[in-house]
Formats: C-alpha cells, structure tokens, sequence
C-alpha cells in the first residue's frame, strides 16, 4: 500500500498547535505508527473484532426513533469528516458509508420482502436484486478507491547505452490519413534513442497511400492479407516480425507526448516483473456528452473517473489493466501469453488478466502523455461503450477472474468489479421505472412504512453521495454518473446479457474518428429509450397526482409522495438523456487545444510581432497580440512557435482579425514542417497536464442544479423538434395539389 512519506513530526508541523485537528492528526499518526500493528496476530485480531462489531451494528433492530438517531448522528459524523483533510478521514466515510449501506440491505432482505401477491413479488423481487447489484458494486468500488497508489515516474539511468528498444506499433483500419499524422509525428520525436527506438504503422486498411506517406517519413509500415482478430490479430502479426524488447502501443488518433517513454520506462527498469505500464486516455476533442451538453472543460467527461480514479486504485493491488493504448508492454510476457487476446472483443483487458494470471506485474501513471479525439456522435460513443460492455461480459463467462489459478485476492476483486460494472444496464430501467409499479398498479415493492423506507433509505444514498463526492470529487461530478448509465443502459443490456449466454456473439467494431456533423440535429433513433421512459414517468406522475386526491388516510398519502418524488428524479435523468441525443454541429475535422504557448508574428516587410497562442490545431492556430495591430484577412504570415531554444516557423494565411486577436491557417506544410509543428504543440511534454483533474472539485448540490438544468434542456429541445416535424408536415399538406 502506498504510504505517505512525510514523517508524523513533518505532520504536525505544518499545522497549528492548538488546533484540534492538528491534535487529532498528531493522535492518529501516533496510533497508526505503533509498531504493534505489524504483528500478524494483531492484524488477526482486529480484523475479528472489527467485523464482529460491524456486524452486531448492521443487524441490531431499532425503533423509528432510534433509527433516526443513529442516521442523524452517524451522517453528523460523515460531515464532519468531510471536513477534514487525509486518507484516514477517507478511510472512516467510507466505514460509515458501509455500514449505513449494509444495514439498509439487511433491513430491506429481513423485513421488507414479506410480499402477499405475485404481483408485489414480481416487482419487489425485481427491485431488490437490482439493489443487491448496486450495494456489491459500491462495496467493490470503495475496495478499489479506497487507498489510490498514486505512483510516480522512476528516472532512467544516466547511461542511455543501457535503455532498452522500443517497438511503437500505431494500428490503423479505416481512418484517414489525417487523423494518424499527428500520431506518426509526435512518436517518431520522442525522446529516445534514435537506433533503439522503431515506429511501424500497422495498416490493416492496406492502402497505398499510407504505404508512401511512411516511406517519406522513413519510419515502417506494416500490412497482413487479412484482418483476422481485427485489432488484436493486427498487433499479433506485427509481433511476428519485429524484435524490440518493449512495444507502445498508440490507437492511430492517440498522440504521444516527447516525453511517454522516458516517463513510463523507468519502472520496467525498476521492476523485472513488471510487463505492461499504462497511462490516461485524454481527449483533446469533446465526447457527445461535453460537446451535446456544452460540458466541455467545465466539468469530468465520463471517462475520466477510470482513468483518474479507479485505475489508480487497481495499481494498488496490482491489477492495472490493459487500454489498448498508450501503454507500453514488455515483449518477452507478452508473447509468453500467446500475444494480444483474440478471444473477446476487449482484447486488452483480456490481455492484462492474462498477463496477471501468469504472476507478472501491471502498474499505472496517472500522468496524460497522450492525447486522442473522443467518438463525434452520441450513436458511435454508443456503439463503442456496446462493444466494451460485450466483451467484459464475455471475459467474465470464458475467464472468470473469481475462478482459476494465479490471482491474488485484491486482482480477482478488481478485476470482477471491471466485469459486473457493465451489467449496469438492467439494474438502471428497474431503477427508472420502479415508482411506476405502484402508481400504476398499486403494486407494495417495499413491505414497510414509508417512515421506516425513508429512515434506512436515506442514510444509505446520503452517505454513498457524499462519500464517493469525496473520493471521486476531482474526475466524476455527482449525479452525473446516473445520466451516463441511463442514456447507455437500454443499448448494452441486450449485448451484456447475450454474452453471458453465448459468448461467442458479437464482432469487433472499429470506432470511427476524425468525422464532422455538418448540420445540428435530434437523433430521434438513439433517443427512442428515453423518449419512452420519459413519457411513462411523466403518466405515472400524473396517475399519481389522481391518486394524491383520492388518497383515503396519511399513510398511502405518504407512500404516493415518495413515489413521485422517485418518479420526478428519473423524469429528470430521461430527459437529460434526450438532451445528449441533441447532435450539435461540428465543422472542423482537427479540433483545436486551448493552451497559451510564446509564439512569433512576422511580416513580408521585416515586421515582428511577439504574441501567444490562444489555441492551435494541424491546420492553423489562433494568437493573442501583446498590443492591438491591425492586420487585414488575407495577409501571408510567418508564424513562429518556440520550445525552449528550438523555433519553428511556418507559413501560414490571417482568416480572423479583431480584438487584439488573429486567425491563422497554415498554407502547404512540407512533411517535415509538419513534423516540427507536432513537436512544438501536441508533442509538448507539459501540454496537458493542464487539463488534467484540476477543476473545481465536486459539489453534490451545485451538480444536481446542473443535471436538473439540463434535463429542462431536454424538455425544451423535445418540444421544440415536435413542433418543428408538425409544422413540416402541416407545410407539406398545404402544398399538396388540391384534389390529391
């Protein structure tokens, strides 16, 4: 476990000595330095009592009131502690979270499930497994977070005759050639050793025009009679027929920074056993989500908990997995496996387990050194969460990490929760649609009171918010995971469930990039789901505004208001959900990055003019002038980009000018001019770092006012395209020849 490396003294020092919280801190490191705790029988020991105390706290039956008091006193306590900075005041919300979890589920398996019909059972059965679903998953996630490894680079030796080769394979199918540049680019400039370093595109698209464009380069191109395996089978026949001892693996619109392998290959030195180190998956394009929602650098997309987070974690218990890119893999393991997995179409993490089974290790920096263009539509970002939902489903039916030889316990858990993570899809629709069943048909999925419902249920989801707020704060806003799992629950239950069955359903699917939307538009198809849940909730909430008047005592009164306020909260998340299926315009095929580098204006009559990039892209960059100038649209510029004592300068047309600001696009780039314009910008080592989990850290209020926000988008965009398809088809009528 990782430790932090400031000594308790150091500790202290850094707060105020007549603080209480300084106290505490003194008496927590004091306690937790003892050297008692390292004794196996004291560790035993503990860990009995503990569980046994726990488990008398879960089960012990209370009144109404009592319960009340202990939810109000133990979630006191939880606030507190969220106040307090440290691992240990994490570790202790997390025990609270549980326990007040734990106690919920016993109450709701011992006392509520007493149903007299088969139509209650039907529906409380129903609910209740979904339940039991969601509190194992939030056990296994606090197991996986708990504790993040937070591991850093390890220097290389000064000697850089001992580095080791490098295979940089970047596999390519269907993408233009614009898009796999950049990729080319930056890895062909990292810094490494030019005889130890070799980059092989691997084209299983088999196009001539790719084949000249590596020739000019100078760096390899690979291509295989067919595309057997797809992916896996690409890199697979690229092992055959190259020797380096290590392979970096980069999708072929993932762009590698200078400074990947010098960061990530201190380890392997470090470590004999170490076969693969992983790094982030950043996007400098918005996913459908941050691009339809206009989120974009405002708060975490959906990827980033996995990668900020849950990753971290897995590198804890050394169970780090596999992304399929930005990650380098030791050959010799590698190989030892049978190369990349071909079995399911997840074929990294399939690789990573394998990997581990063979007692090798994983590790993971959670340091961005490259960067990648997220999925343009909603329905290809669907698509590809199908295919990753499909193929964890199909590792968990052929190689179950409970199950087989060479896991360690904390790798099976990880691995597993990876796994039963993507059978979110089922749990999510009994959850949007669970209220209805008794405003519709009267149906109890609860055999208790709404006072006692609401006194184990609350502390439960109240302590679970703000826990996993706390742990989760910086890469997953709250709330926002709840509108992630509704837009993509319908469209990968089916795959999920079929994989289980049969896992040999289903292919590979390539995930198109680089694409524009030319034209904003409502994806009525992908919105179908929604659109439909949307519309039950809202009957239902007015079955239950009818059922609210004819209500016969208080306490169906009660139960009829828990049920609508469940029912709004889902009308809330499915409209969200149909916000996302709002296509918003995208013109331009490179998108830009906003960062601040020195740059240079220079004219055709010796002029000069020191500015700073506002933005840049492959095709042009956009400049802040340190003092207005005006400059007409038209003018032929040289543009210089500095990077300590290297500069670069490119010719390039002014397409904006105004405000002190100007609009460049570069005009005819020679390859190697391009080569130095991706050195300068993407493949800058710093370039973004930036972006990477410095916002505004989780809060569950503002972030629910959000989520509501754009549920009332929704709405408004649902509205408005109705009116639009009616007023269409009231035009067409009208032009109708008359007598037809």
């Amino acid at each position: 476990m990782a430790t932090d490396h400031r000594t308790t003294a150091d500790t202290i020092a850094d707060t105020r000595p007549d603080s209480f919280q300084a106290r505490w801190r003194a008496s927590a490191h004091r306690i937790a330095d003892m050297a008692l705790w390292t004794h196996p029988l004291a560790r035993l020991a503990t860990t009995v009592i503990a569980a046994v105390l726990l488990s008398v706290v879960i089960s012990v039956p209370l009144s109404l009131g009592g319960q009340l008091v202990f939810a109000a006193g133990s979630f006191g306590a939880a606030l507190l502690l969220n106040r307090t900075p440290g691992r240990l005041s994490t570790l202790a919300m997390i025990v609270l979270s549980i326990t007040a979890s734990s106690r919920y589920m016993y109450w709701r398996v011992t006392d509520t499930i007493g149903f007299t019909n088969w139509i209650d059972g039907f529906f409380g059965f129903g609910l209740l497994l979904a339940e039991l679903y969601a509190f194992l998953v939030l056990l296994i996630g606090y197991f996986q977070t708990a504790w993040p490894l937070q591991r850093r680079p390890v220097p290389l030796s000064s000697d850089v005759a001992s580095w080791p080769s490098v295979d940089v394979f970047i596999p390519t199918y269907n993408e233009p050639l614009e898009v796999v540049k950049q990729t080319v680019f930056s890895a062909m400039q990292m810094d490494w050793p030019d005889d130890k370093l070799n980059v092989y595109v691997l084209d299983d698209g088999r196009r001539d025009e790719f084949r000249d464009f590596c020739a000019e380069l100078g760096v390899g191109y690979l291509r295989r009679g067919d595309n057997a395996h797809a992916k896996a089978g690409n890199i697979n026949a690229a092992l055959a027929v190259t020797d380096s001892e290590y392979v970096a693996i980069f999708d072929c619109d993932h762009i590698p920074t200078r400074s990947f392998l010098q960061v990530c290959m201190g380890w392997f030195m470090r470590d004999d056993k170490l076969a693969m180190m992983q790094t982030p998956h950043h996007f400098f394009s918005p996913d459908p989500f941050e691009k339809n929602l206009d989120t974009f650098h405002v708060m975490p997309n959906e990827g980033e908990l996995f990668y900020g987070i849950v990753q971290d974690g897995n590198d804890l218990w050394n169970a780090t997995f596999f992304c399929g890119s930005c990650a380098v893999i030791k050959r010799g393991p590698l190989l030892e496996v049978g190369g990349v997995a071909v079995e399911t179409v997840t074929e990294d993490a399939h690789t990573a387990l394998k990997l581990s089974r063979r007692g090798y290790n994983t590790a993971y920096l959670e340091l961005p050194q490259a960067a990648g263009l997220a999925t343009e539509s909603l329905s290809a970002h669907v698509g590809q969460r199908i295919r990753w939902a499909r193929g964890m489903a199909q590792i968990m039916r052929i190689d179950n990490p409970l199950l087989g030889a060479g896991l360690k316990f904390g790798q099976r858990l990880c691995y597993f929760n990876a796994m039963l993570h993507f059978f979110y899809g089922l749990p999510r629709l009994v959850f949007l649609t669970a209220p209805l069943a008794y405003l519709f048909f009267g149906a109890h999925v609860f055999q208790a009171t709404a006072a006692m419902i609401t006194a184990y249920a609350l502390p439960h989801l109240a302590h679970a918010s703000i826990t996993n707020s706390r742990i989760q704060g910086r890469f997953r806003y709250s709330f926002w995971n709840e509108v992630y799992e509704s837009v993509l629950a319908w469209y990968i239950m089916r795959p999920v469930l079929l994989a289980v069955i049969n896992p040999k359903l289903g292919k590979f699917n390539v995930t198109a990039k680089g694409g524009v939307v030319e034209r904003s538009y409502f994806d009525w198809s992908i919105a179908r789901p929604y659109l439909i849940l949307l519309i039950v909730n809202l009957l239902g909430f007015a079955v239950g505004i009818w059922r609210l008047m004819v209500a016969p005592d208080a306490v169906i009164f009660t139960t009829v208001i828990i049920n609508m306020v469940w029912t709004v909260y889902n009308i809330i998340l499915t409209s969200a959900s149909l916000a996302v299926a709002s296509e918003t315009r995208q013109i331009r095929s490179t998108p830009r990055v906003t960062v601040a580098l020195p740059a240079a204006l220079r004219f055709a009559d010796g002029r000069t003019l020191m500015c700073e990039t506002d933005d840049f892209s492959q095709n042009g960059v956009g400049l802040r002038l340190q003092s207005p100038v005006p400059v007409e649209i038209g003018t032929r510029v040289d543009v210089a980009l500095f990077r300590s004592e290297e500069e670069s300068a490119f010719p390039a047309t002014v397409t904006f000018s105004g405000n002190g600001r100007l609009g460049l696009q570069f005009e005819d780039l020679t390859l190697h001019q391009q080569a130095a314009l991706s050195r300068l910008t993407f493949g800058r080592a710093d370039v973004w770092l930036g972006f990477w989990g410095n916002r505004q850290h989780d809060q569950p209020l503002t972030s629910f006012k959000s989520v509501v926000v754009i549920g009332v988008r929704g709405l408004s965009q649902v509205a408005a395209n109705l009116l639009n398809i009616l007023r269409g088809r009231r035009v067409a009528l009208g032009e109708r020849p008359s007598g037809s």
